[in-house]
């Protein structure tokens, strides 16, 4: 058997690449897909944009991103709960994309970060049903 050695996320076209797949299998989803497709009705073309300037702020500092996450999500969580299991299932695809695709300081950042993002609006959305 053969091992494929993967490249670390290094630009924005590595972004893109992790975005546009994450986001495919999101999209098919059973768990968390309805939140994106059904409720959020989500413009494809506009947001996979923001992801990427997303990413590319997180990862590399670029500061493309201009934005509120924590504002989109509020109005989604008053239609339908978005619970920890949900933000859980989030982290297993992103991280099983990044694994799928890169290997690296910077993958192993991505996910990280993904981490602390996923657990801080867990949280902030808990607080926010109980108000």
């Amino acid at each position: 058997m053969k091992i494929v050695e993967m490249n670390d996320l290094e630009n924005r076209e590595d972004i893109e690449l992790l975005v546009n797949k994450f986001y495919q299998k999101i999209q098919t989803d059973n768990k968390i897909g309805l939140f994106f497709n059904d409720i959020g009705k989500v413009n494809w073309s506009k947001h996979l944009p923001k992801m990427y300037d997303f990413w590319e702020s997180i990862l590399f500092g670029q500061m493309t991103y201009k934005g509120n996450p924590m504002r989109v999500h509020f109005p989604i969580n008053e239609i339908k709960a978005i619970e920890k299991e949900h933000f859980e299932h989030w982290i297993k695809l992103w991280s099983e994309t990044v694994e799928e695709n890169f290997s690296g300081k910077n993958a192993d950042l991505a996910i990280y970060k993904a981490n602390n993002i996923a657990n801080l609006m867990a949280y902030k959305m808990e607080m926010a049903r109980r108000l």
